[in-house]
């Protein structure tokens, strides 16, 4: 049984490959698209906002269709408005009279189909039959680190050998990718979420429920603290070293994200000998050190070095939450998944533009950005501490 949803798996990394796709590719290209097409800083941020925040709608809506289209139909869609959006960034910006309009609707476009991905992704590995479902979870989750890695790597030597301003031609290339994936979501198994005889919490059931509010402020607060310095780490290597936007994107994104997949990669392996509930903890106070670290250090390399140790820090956050809410509601179901990656995506909008928003007012200042941004590890912790208490009490 096992060995018939190996692909399905499979075709899951796959997705969250494309996720990281949706997510990063751009950010590399703020300022070239601030000089390209003379947008301005405050603008591009739109750009974070936007895309967030159409997967957040996405992940709002989806706890209504999802159930009545199926996963199969909903996931291929995914990755078909994944290939469209970004196919939309090399055609709408020349032929739409305003260039950042028509970077805006491609990216709504690929943001839904991020949503989606989002929404199905987990469920889906979830229903999948695992002998530990915390560890297949961060496992899942490494390869949208792994994805983004590759989206840095392979773009930065494109834009090294080919140059920067080829970029149209590799957003083509990682195209590609939803459009093979798209397909073979087509015929893999996927299994049902709820077992059978059984039915998901509805969505009142969900709301009355306390550790569903908890589960939702770790979600959000796990999506902002990654989000937060990810989104922004190319512009601050760049800005606040001077180096080339090489450089730049190497040291900054792509470092962060080796050691975020790195971290899911080692509960991945060894999650059946650790205390989750321990290993959030120490990981969020890490977080609250590397933004310390980012926005007070006196050296750009050693904030830089920051930048990267929030990477390994915030690696079991997000997939750490999906499996306490599998643990903790079991007949969540696909209501309790979609909620979760709403919560997520908001914490991923809010994250950066509050650093952006701050930054702004403190005259383009990054680091003043990213230390307000430090709020959001801190309530992580906090929530973590209520969840315990929370499940004891109901043991009690």
């Amino acid at each position: 049984m096992k060995n018939n949803f190996q692909k399905t798996m499979y075709a899951c990394f796959a997705g969250y490959i494309v996720q990281a796709i949706v997510n990063n590719f751009v950010p590399l290209l703020f300022l070239t698209f601030e000089k390209s097409y003379h947008i301005p800083l405050s603008q591009i941020t739109m750009l974070i906002t936007f895309n967030f925040g159409i997967q957040l709608l996405v992940d709002l809506l989806s706890a209504g269709f999802v159930d009545r289209i199926g996963y199969r139909v909903s996931i291929v869609l995914a990755h078909v408005f994944s290939a469209a959006g970004l196919i939309g960034l090399v055609i709408l910006p020349e032929i739409l009279p305003n260039a950042f309009v028509g970077l805006l609707l491609a990216v709504v476009v690929y943001a839904i189909g991020g949503g989606l991905i989002e929404v199905l992704i987990s469920p889906i590995v979830e229903s999948c039959p695992s002998d530990n479902k915390e560890k297949a979870m961060s496992l899942l989750h490494s390869f949208y680190c792994w994805g983004h890695v590759a989206v840095v790597l392979f773009s930065t030597l494109f834009f090294k050998l080919c140059g920067i301003d080829h970029w149209k031609v590799m957003a083509l290339i990682w195209a590609a990718l939803p459009i093979i994936n798209g397909l073979v979501f087509c015929k893999v198994p996927i299994a049902s979420l709820i077992e059978e005889g059984e039915t998901g919490m509805t969505l009142g059931e969900l709301c009355r429920n306390k550790i569903f509010w908890i589960l939702m402020l770790m979600m959000l607060c796990a999506g902002a603290s990654e989000q937060a310095v990810s989104q922004w780490a190319s512009t601050f290597a760049e800005k606040g070293l001077g180096v080339t936007k090489t450089i730049g994107d190497l040291a900054g994104p792509m470092a962060f994200a080796i050691l975020m997949g790195s971290a899911r990669a080692f509960y991945g392996k060894f999650g059946d000998k650790i205390n989750l509930d321990q290993f959030m903890i120490g990981s969020s106070a890490l977080c609250i050190l590397s933004y310390l670290t980012i926005s007070l250090s006196a050296s750009p390399l050693i904030a830089l070095i920051g930048c990267s140790i929030c990477g390994l820090s915030v690696g079991i956050m997000w997939p750490g939450t999906f499996s306490k809410a599998s643990a903790s509601l079991r007949n969540g179901g696909t209501a309790l998944f979609a909620l979760l990656a709403l919560a997520g995506d908001a914490g991923c909008s809010g994250g950066p533009t509050l650093v952006g928003f701050v930054s702004d007012i403190a005259s383009e200042n990054l680091k003043m950005g990213i230390l307000a941004g430090v709020i959001f590890p801190v309530l992580l912790v906090v929530s973590i501490l209520l969840l315990r208490t929370v499940r004891e009490n109901r043991k009690d």
